[in-house]
């Protein structure tokens, strides 16, 4: 499970070397998807594009390391990161279909049974290797907009037969658009509003890219205030667009041999982007 420790704030990842920050509202999306997987229902988180909602499931699921294991390497100790992974992470195609969607989830149960039965092995026990019921608490399925009703039918089905809790995560008005179909909608127990970053997430946040170019963020510095609050303008808390921008501060500072980041570089930095509207 994700650390618990406030200090305990990042992470990296196997695919990439940003670190992961934990936030405010990762918190809340994970104590959403925690009652979903205990309590076994189906859930819906809706929010607008950048906020964070695939980055957190991803991290939420372990998936950038699950997703590479090998669940039948049975001489190789499991990442202890996903050695209690009781989750699937899954995006559907843009074009899916009821059998495509059964076919990769059964591909998702093998991968989480064959990571429980190396873990266990790993703690030196004989049991055998747990059926799905076991190592499938929930499954996330993101870019929920894309399925049909006959692939809902197929994943509401499942979540009948097999018991497991659902997680649909999409834009706002999904939950809109799932009240067409009574028998998924009354499955419904929790939903959740992915909400952008606040001001003080923001600064959080800040203080670690700060320290990424080498520097250290003064809130009580003119200068530095002055570019947070042009950094806060500039993105409204939107967590892509703040990583995509300081992608281009980094490459600006870099360029010019600048040690500082001011409210200058961050409005170069942000001319250098294509911003759409929410």
């Amino acid at each position: 499970m994700p650390p618990t420790n406030a200090h305990e704030a990042t992470e990296t990842t196997a695919e990439t070397t940003t670190a992961f920050l934990i936030t405010k509202e990762y918190r809340r999306f994970e104590e959403f998807c925690n009652a979903c997987r205990r309590d076994r229902y189906i859930g819906v988180c809706y929010g607008m594009p950048g906020v964070g909602k695939t980055l957190s499931a991803r991290y939420y699921t372990r998936w950038d390391v699950l997703k590479d294991t090998d669940p039948f390497a049975f001489n190789t100790p499991v990442p202890p990161e996903i050695a209690e992974c009781r989750t699937l992470f899954y995006t559907p195609d843009v074009t899916n279909s009821p059998r495509q969607i059964k076919d990769h989830l059964e591909t998702g149960k093998v991968l989480l049974r064959g990571v429980a039965g190396r873990a266990e092995r790993d703690r030196d026990t004989r049991a055998s290797s747990p059926g799905f019921h076991a190592t499938c608490e929930l499954i996330i399925v993101d870019e929920a907009d894309r399925l049909k009703m006959p692939s809902l039918e197929q994943l509401r089905d499942m979540y009948d037969r097999e018991h497991f809790g659902l997680v649909l995560v999409g834009m706002p008005g999904l939950e809109k658009r799932l009240a067409r179909y009574p028998q998924l909608y009354s499955r419904i127990g929790f939903a959740h509003t992915f909400r952008p970053l606040s001001n003080a997430e923001m600064l959080f946040v800040l203080e670690h890219h700060w320290k990424k170019i080498g520097s250290t963020l003064h809130p009580d510095d003119f200068t530095d205030q002055e570019a947070v609050a042009t950094v806060i303008r500039v993105t409204a808390g939107n967590f892509r667009l703040l990583q995509r921008l300081f992608s281009q501060i980094e490459r600006i500072l870099k360029l010019n041999d600048l040690k500082t980041i001011t409210k200058e570089v961050v409005e170069t930095a942000r001319d250098c982007l294509v911003i759409g509207t929410n």
